[in-house]
């Protein structure tokens, strides 16, 4: 039987695959909107300074779930390409062993470093208890976030995108139906929004599992194939490794910032911070789905050597998130107040937070190119090109500007780190991306 992904018309195909994507990420980035929302009107200002403070870690635990689900998809969607059945099952069951080895020891190295952890990101006396009692619980999932962004990421890799939009959804009413409850009804505060993401990301994982034990999926659970093959292993964690580093890069940012914020700003930056980065990750994530549209596109593509094909799926997606970048700018940068009023009554919250949001997006078009150039590389297999722009707008570009700006800028300096690294990074992509486009016209252009 035809696959999916076994089509003539990329256009047709990458809204297909993206659409659900982005419908799917855009929800998880209203969840996390809506569950500042909530803290922010039922506990306070310091409470969303607290998540801020604990977001970090939650970001490392995400980086996890995206480096071996990004690796493993890869491996996957050119298996699949060449019609290697087994090699995608083997794949899947060593996804499950590597995001097991990797979560577990979070869970208890973040619990028994709890405090230590928390004042390493930023935590201040203020935010300390706050930033306590939300990690205590977040970290107990950490098996369960890693899995459900991992298994995501294979069920794409099969085609089958509107499913993965699916769990996405699932996991963020979920999460959004509990967080009212447990703030609002049960009067759990900060707690009742751990609590509330914690059980989400249960449910997600749950449904995953079920789906591909139930057989819908091209893939199978094989207890069999149990068995660390390290070969493979080493591919999944060599591909994915890029997108781990740019989500701990990204982990090690909020930290250097929460840092920088309580010099230069004080509790409050933290506080508008935390808000103008879920905004900022908002008017991303439409890009991010489109990159995750290209993945199994190029992949399979690639695999089945349809080299005219993958150029076609790049110089799309590209377009099409250099868009959806240049919409997201205008909505945060014209509306900033209206956002930020969102999410908080705090005047000293808002004053930093409408003029640090335009200052931050002034480059979001440019993002869409860095975000398909990096995605693109996974997807081909090209284990040091993906890692060189996985890392490049935030270790390469943004944490030094927001070392060295506030010196001269003051709060400024922060705010308009963001927008350089952006521009800087996008520049690098472009530079990367010509030679590949260039050796995709070869037809003696190979795998290795």
């Amino acid at each position: 039987m035809k696959h999916v992904l076994d089509t003539d018309n990329i256009s047709k195909i990458l809204l297909k695959m993206s659409l659900p994507a982005m419908i799917g990420m855009i929800f998880m980035a209203l969840y996390n909107i809506v569950d500042t929302i909530f803290v922010g009107k039922g506990v306070g200002a310091m409470a969303i300074a607290g998540i801020a403070i604990v977001f970090p870690i939650q970001m490392i635990i995400m980086a996890i779930g995206q480096m071996v689900g990004i690796g493993g998809a890869s491996i996957i969607s050119r298996s699949l390409g060449k019609k290697n059945l087994k090699k995608a099952n083997i794949t899947l069951a060593n996804v499950i062993i590597t995001i097991m080895l990797l979560t577990i020891p979070i869970t208890i190295f973040s619990s028994i470093f709890i405090n230590d952890l928390l004042r390493l990101f930023g935590a201040t006396e203020n935010i300390l208890p706050y930033a306590k009692d939300y990690m205590e619980i977040i970290v107990l999932g950490a098996f369960f976030v890693g899995i459900s962004m991992a298994l995501n990421n294979l069920i794409r890799s099969d085609g089958r995108a509107k499913m993965a939009m699916f769990t996405m959804i699932i996991g963020g009413t979920t999460n959004v139906i509990l967080d009212a409850l447990f703030i609002f009804g049960f009067k759990m505060g900060i707690k009742g929004a751990a609590w509330a993401t914690l059980i989400a990301h249960i449910t997600t994982a749950s449904f995953l599992f079920y789906y591909i034990l139930s057989k819908k999926s091209s893939l199978r659970i094989n207890l069999k194939y149990f068995v660390p093959d390290m070969s493979i292993q080493k591919e999944i964690l060599g591909i994915g490794i890029g997108a781990f580093a740019r989500q701990a890069t990204g982990s090690i940012l909020v930290a250097v910032m929460n840092q920088s914020l309580a010099v230069y700003g004080g509790d409050y930056a933290i506080a508008a911070f935390g808000i103008l980065f879920r905004l900022s990750m908002l008017s991303m994530t439409p890009m991010i789905g489109i990159a995750q549209g290209i993945q199994p596109i190029a992949g399979y593509n690639f695999g089945a050597k349809r080299f005219d094909k993958v150029k076609e799926s790049i110089k799309t997606a590209i377009i099409w998130a250099m868009i959806a970048g240049t919409i997201g700018f205008i909505m945060l940068f014209f509306f900033a107040k209206q956002f930020m009023g969102l999410f908080t009554d705090n005047i000293q919250v808002m004053q930093i937070g409408i003029d640090a949001l335009k200052t931050v997006v002034l480059a979001m078009p440019l993002v869409g190119l860095q975000i398909i150039g990096s995605a693109t590389f996974q997807a081909l297999g090209k284990i040091l090109p993906s890692f060189i722009l996985s890392l490049s707008r935030q270790a390469l570009f943004l944490i030094p500007l927001v070392l060295i700006l506030p010196k001269f800028f003051n709060l400024a300096g922060i705010w308009y780190s963001f927008p350089i690294a952006d521009s800087l990074a996008a520049i690098l992509t472009f530079l990367m991306i010509v030679p590949l486009w260039k050796k995709l016209g070869k037809s003696s252009f190979s795998e290795n």
